[in-house]
Formats: C-alpha cells, structure tokens, sequence
C-alpha cells in the first residue's frame, strides 16, 4: 500500500500532469494542505520534496512554492554514437543540419545555443592515466555548453580531453571557433585518420557541486549523473576522454542490450 506522502505527491503530479495547476502557480501554503490531505507536517513536506526531487516544484524563500515550468527532457542511449559514426562520411551540409543534441531531444538546431573553450594544459595524473600519456604531457580540454533558446540553462555540462599531439596535425581541430563542429568529435577525429572502435562508459550519481547545482539550476534534493567517457579508436588506444555532468531531474538513460541466441 502506497504511503501517505506518495498519495499526496501523486495527486499534486497529477494536477500538474492535467493543468490543473500550470507553471508558476503558487501551491496553497503548508498549513492548507495538512488540513485537505489529514496528514502531519513531516508527512506533506516528504511529499513536496519528491515532486521537488522530480523538478515539478520549486521553493522561493519567504514566497511560497511553486510549479516549475518543465525543463527538455533529455533520452541518451547507447545508439547514439554508431548514428554518428554513420555521419562520419556525410556532406558537410548533412552533418551540419543536427547533432547528437538535437536526436537526444527532438528539438532543432536553430533551437539551440552552443558554446566551447578550448584550453591547452599540461596532464595531470587522472588524465594521463586515462589517455594513456605521461604526466605533463600537452591535452586539449574542451568545455562544451549547448542550452535552449528559451531556457537558458545548459542541458548538461562536458567537458573533453583529447591529446595535443593526436590532433594538432589539423589546426583547425585547435580552434574553438570551429565549433559546434559539424559531426562532432567523431568526424573531427576523422580527419586525422581515427576511426573509433567503441565507447565505454561508467555511469555513477551523487549529489551535485554548488558551482553545478548553480549552473544547471537545480532544485534541493535533485542528484546528477556523471558520465565518464572513453572514446577507443580501432587499435585500441584512447583517443577522448570526457566528464559529462547531467541533471538528474530532466535526463533518461536508455540501455538496450541484445543477446545472443542459444546454440540449440
């Protein structure tokens, strides 16, 4: 039997679901909604933080709490990178038309607002470790932010290691202003001779950082994926390593794993 938090929680989601109440109404106050729901003021704030966990509901100090406008849902899955690797080859016109951003939420690219940062650095011990390269060796690390037009919130914070010496043979992968580059970093890649095997990723959650929580306007409570990724070229050598950061309120992660079939 469900408890009773999860009773009020699931009928103030479904008023949201249903209009009832819309983005930016004010809930009624505390004290409104022991009485209607007959519960103890433990009891209804467990509830509020679920649906603020969810990103439904917003807290305004001294105000009062809100319905939170939604925020693009974002579906990752692990189809994602063969569709870009299968762009590799297109004309630049195609692969220039949509990204990975724009399958990932259905939006388009006209849609969107996209930023990098290039910086050259010197490796420390985690990345040279991962890219397989002494210490101190040159690494291009790219941070990337792509938002909605009218959110203005990044819909995930990446940021990705490739080392100088891999890349530096086209110049053009060294300038920012390239960017967002038309078939993303599988394509850039592929244009000094990299064809990329496989991607292996490590997914884990934890709660997020004030600098995250800050930029990616989350609610209290709301936790983050991290995401860390190795691109892995055909001969085995990692040739990316990227921190993606995505918010645990607006983000699925779909896995589909075929198996193989029994050898009657």
């Amino acid at each position: 039997m469900p408890a009773k938090y999860e009773l009020i929680s699931d009928d103030l989601r479904r008023q949201i679901a249903t209009g009832e109440l819309r983005p930016g109404d004010r809930i009624p106050g505390e004290t409104a909604l022991i009485e209607r729901y007959r519960v103890s003021p433990p009891t209804l704030r467990q509830a509020l933080a679920v649906l603020r966990t969810e990103g439904l509901l917003e807290a305004k100090h001294g105000i009062g709490t809100f319905v939170r406008a939604p925020r693009q849902k974002v579906r990752r899955d692990s189809a994602r990178y063969q569709w870009e690797k299968d762009r590799v080859h297109l004309p630049e016109v195609e692969r220039g038309a949509t990204g990975s951003t724009e399958r990932d939420t259905g939006v388009t690219v006209n849609d969107l607002q996209f930023s990098a940062r290039y910086e050259i650095i010197e490796s420390d011990e985690r990345i040279a470790g991962v890219l397989e390269i002494p210490p101190g060796v040159r690494v291009l690390r790219r941070n990337y932010r792509t938002m909605l037009d009218h959110e203005g919130v990044p819909l995930n914070l990446s940021t990705s290691y490739l080392a100088y010496d891999l890349v530096a043979g086209n110049p053009n992968l060294l300038d920012d202003a390239n960017e967002p580059w038309p078939g993303g970093t599988q394509h850039q890649l592929y244009t000094v001779g990299i064809e990329i095997d496989r991607i292996d990723e490590t997914i884990s959650t934890r709660p997020p950082t004030a600098a995250e929580t800050e930029e990616l306007d989350l609610s209290t409570g709301v936790s983050v994926f991290v995401v860390q990724k190795r691109t892995i070229d055909t001969t085995g050598r990692v040739v990316e390593f990227s921190d993606v950061i995505l918010p645990g309120d607006r983000t699925e992660l779909i896995f589909s794993t075929t198996l193989r079939r029994w050898e009657l």
